[in-house]
């Protein structure tokens, strides 16, 4: 009788501490938007945690878009000058479509040479070339630049904010709109920390080179009469700084968007409406070195590496080399162990022909039963269906090496 008792109590005790340690676990529930995965971490997701001296801010992981931080995010405030990420994504897009070359010459009309605010002093006898307005752009938030690559790309200023409102519904900015291409005060000119995170991943994301002009801190214009001293001042004292924009005004007060890598983990933190120039680049390296210290990224996938060969029946060639058609990563913290499964589903052969690039089957990577991602096996090559004279060729072909 008393070993029962004995027995019961242990039992007791177990199920005591095992239902304790499970009531502090950590959970996350991923949540989709359009554009980029939200993830809330519920032990994390009330107050400002990290004491931000700020109106708003978010941080997320640029290759998933997956948010790893938020205080405030869709908050409707004044962009300032960080508006000119758009202005920038535009003008890379240009470039990307054949609509404008680095080399092109761009002329300063009386509207741009006009603009108050950060500026070069941009004369309308002066033409400077794409690559000169971008680096002036980027590097000291010239206005006059911005102003004058707003009115050759969109005909006027007008018609050039309508593009940036048409492309900010693209992206599902739903808190976003523009009056403007450079962020000077104006009324209902707002976005939200969400939404710059939207836009400056999708410049980084489709326009990498853009890193050649935000990563500038010294430069100068104008065979060296012109210097320009970057704005961003994480750019030159946070290790793998990329970028990205700095903004300010007496209402906006003080904006950024920065962006860093590191061991392969991109990240972007936004801060808006801090009270000091200080104070938002402090905030910034809080964001960048949460992310850095608490997660990591792992590549599942990258877009054309081999996976494996598949079979190929009455063809020229007897097998086809199967590629990832895209490339696919995962956040985890940095003190978790993943155990992730690959699940490849497709034939053993295939008959010929076959073209390239063709879908042959499709790989699955799941953590437990959470699906990580999905990527179609593509073949690597074209190879054509086998013919008779394809056939006697190679006959004589294996009789000749015999004989040799």
């Amino acid at each position: 009788m008393r070993k029962r008792i004995y027995v019961f109590f242990i039992v007791c005790a177990i199920l005591i501490c095992l239902s304790s340690t499970s009531i502090g676990a950590y959970v996350t529930i991923p949540v989709w938007s359009e554009n980029a995965k939200e993830t809330i971490n519920q032990d994390e997701s009330k107050g400002n945690f990290l004491e931000l001296d700020c109106g708003s801010a978010i941080l997320i992981e640029q290759n998933t878009g997956e948010v790893l931080y938020s205080h405030n995010e869709h908050e409707k405030l004044r962009p300032a000058s960080v508006t000119k990420v758009m202005t920038i994504l535009l003008i890379m897009e240009a470039i990307n479509n054949g609509n404008l070359k680095y080399e092109d010459k761009i002329p300063c009309s009386e509207n741009a040479s006009s603009m108050g605010g950060s500026q070069i002093w941009l004369d309308t006898n002066e033409e400077l070339t794409v690559d000169e307005m971008l680096k002036a752009i980027c590097v000291v938030s010239a206005n006059d630049c911005t102003v004058a690559m707003a009115e050759k790309i969109g005909g006027s200023e007008e018609n050039f904010v309508n593009m940036m409102n048409d492309k900010a519904r693209e992206l599902g900015m739903k808190d976003t709109t523009f009056k403007n291409c450079h962020g000077i005060d104006e009324d209902d000119h707002v976005t939200s920390a969400y939404d710059i995170s939207l836009m400056s991943r999708e410049l980084l994301t489709k326009y990498p080179e853009i890193t050649n002009y935000t990563t500038i801190y010294m430069d100068s214009l104008r065979n060296g009469e012109s210097e320009l001293v970057n704005t961003n001042k994480i750019i030159r004292n946070y290790a793998g700084a990329t970028g990205l924009k700095t903004g300010s005004t007496s209402l906006a007060l003080f904006n950024l968007s920065a962006s860093a890598t590191r061991e392969g983990m991109s990240l972007i933190g936004v801060i808006m409406k801090a009270p000091t120039s200080k104070e938002r680049f402090s905030c910034a390296r809080k964001l960048l070195d949460y992310g850095f210290s608490n997660y990591k990224y792992e590549t599942l996938s990258n877009e054309n590496d081999f996976v494996k060969d598949i079979k190929v029946q009455k063809g020229v060639k007897n097998k086809v080399n199967l590629l990832y058609d895209k490339t696919l990563g995962k956040i985890t913290k940095s003190n978790e162990q993943d155990n992730i499964e690959t699940i490849i589903d497709m034939k053993d052969s295939i008959d010929a022909p076959v073209q390239k690039n063709q879908v042959i089957g499709k790989v699955t990577f799941k953590r437990g039963e959470e699906i990580l991602g999905e990527t179609n096996l593509i073949t690597g090559e074209e190879i054509k269906k086998q013919s008779v004279v394809n056939m006697i060729s190679e006959v004589y072909e294996k009789w000749f090496k015999l004989l040799r």
